[in-house]
């Protein structure tokens, strides 16, 4: 997955432009000042104790993360502002997803950092969807990325995808800011990083920042702008962002449709727009079921699966009809073009004799020969030709 985030390159960018300001000497604070535990769960201590907001997963409130609160907080206010809107659509879904894996509910501030919860979010290195899975680790993990469906763009199998893949991740490194890093750069430079600096792979959450220096830039900045996300996220009031009301979650329901059906026909036969119905199944990238499969499952709004059961066969039969008349007529159509180029051919394969021209000349001209060039006219040993006659040239 390897430099693949759709995250703007404006907010790394200003995260990674605002560490100027920052002495170098200055010391940074280290994971041992993470917010001190409530039950086993990372609280945060600069909040009252009527409010403090449990965390499970580890807290660090250091100056990379103070550089892109502020950031997010000032000139990426509006861009914060947007992603949170967007969050109520998607956070449940993951957070309920995480749960019943047992994993860290607050991973989902990956997604926001990978995507701003856009799930057709497309990155410069070609990586798509909520998660920005490049195709390859995409299809590693069972998604379907083909001509007509890309599963990176189903927030529900990408979610899986991507929980198992970090999942793995933290097996191999045992610590979730270094699974994050590995999310970021690909395992394999997180793995040679470690023994370098540590002499082995698995690690702690303190070893991420003991490597940060030997990671690339965007790696360096991925785990501070998750927790940026995450402080932000958890209590927007507090950063100036509490009046951000957030889009509620698609209310969705699946029917089966038969491979190769418009999903125009969908939306007609359950009374919703074609538009409703892509952002619905935005995994469709040709706003089609695959053709070829015999069923295909179809997200429409919660609700509409009577009105499908009633309406769906007789709207698909007319579709059937009108796309066979319309490929008949586009038969039709490359026949009437095939038997024209036939004749321009054909008209094509001709030659008007000119005034001091031989049958020899003309062979020559046309790379054949005389008596291939007699052949095709019928002509005797003693024909001749004059100006003006057409002479048909071997095919």
């Amino acid at each position: 997955m390897e430099f693949r985030s759709a995250f703007p390159v404006a907010v790394l960018l200003g995260g990674m432009l605002g560490a100027a300001a920052v002495a170098l000497d200055a010391p940074t604070a280290s994971p041992s000042s993470a917010a001190p535990s409530l039950d086993g769960i990372a609280v945060d201590a600069a909040a009252p104790a009527a409010r403090r907001v449990r965390w499970d997963i580890p807290v660090v409130r250091n100056a990379p993360v103070e550089r892109f609160v502020r950031l997010f907080t000032h000139k990426q206010q509006d861009r914060m502002a947007l992603y949170l809107k967007r969050s109520g659509r998607y956070e449940g879904m993951i957070r309920g997803k995480l749960r019943a894996r047992g994993m860290p509910e607050d991973l989902v501030y990956l997604s926001m950092i990978e995507s701003g919860f856009n799930p057709t979010a497309r990155s410069r290195a070609q990586a798509v969807g909520l998660w920005q899975f490049i195709a390859g680790t995409a299809r590693d993990y069972g998604l379907r990325v083909d001509a007509y469906v890309d599963e990176r763009r189903d927030p529900e199998k990408s979610t899986d995808a991507a929980l198992r893949y970090l999942r793995d991740l933290h097996n191999e490194f045992g610590a979730w800011y270094l699974a994050a890093a590995a999310y970021n750069t690909g395992g394999g430079r997180v793995s040679r990083v470690m023994r370098e600096e540590t002499g082995r792979v698995r690690g702690v959450e303190a070893d991420f920042w003991r490597i940060r220096h030997r990671l690339p830039a965007e790696t360096r900045e991925y785990v501070p702008l998750m927790l940026a996300a995450a402080l932000i996220g958890k209590e927007p009031q507090r950063y100036g962002l509490g009046g951000v009301k957030r889009w509620l979650p698609l209310e969705v329901e699946t029917v089966q449709v038969p491979g190769g059906t418009e999903l125009e026909v969908v939306a007609r036969a359950v009374g919703a727009t074609e538009r409703e119905l892509e952002r619905l199944n935005p995994q469709l990238i040709k706003q089609m079921t695959p053709p070829g499969s015999r069923a295909y499952p179809v997200r429409v709004p919660r609700g509409s699966r009577g009105l499908f059961a009633a309406r769906f066969a007789g709207l698909h039969q007319q579709a059937v009809e009108r796309a066979r008349v319309e490929r008949a007529r586009e038969q039709q159509v490359v026949k009437a073009r095939q038997a024209e180029a036939r004749r321009v051919a054909a008209r094509s394969r001709s030659h008007t004799v000119r005034r001091g021209e031989s049958l020899w000349t003309i062979a020559r001209r046309h790379d054949t020969s005389v008596a291939a060039l007699k052949r095709a006219n019928g002509m005797g040993s003693r024909s001749t030709i004059r100006p003006g006659q057409r002479l048909r040239l071997p095919s």
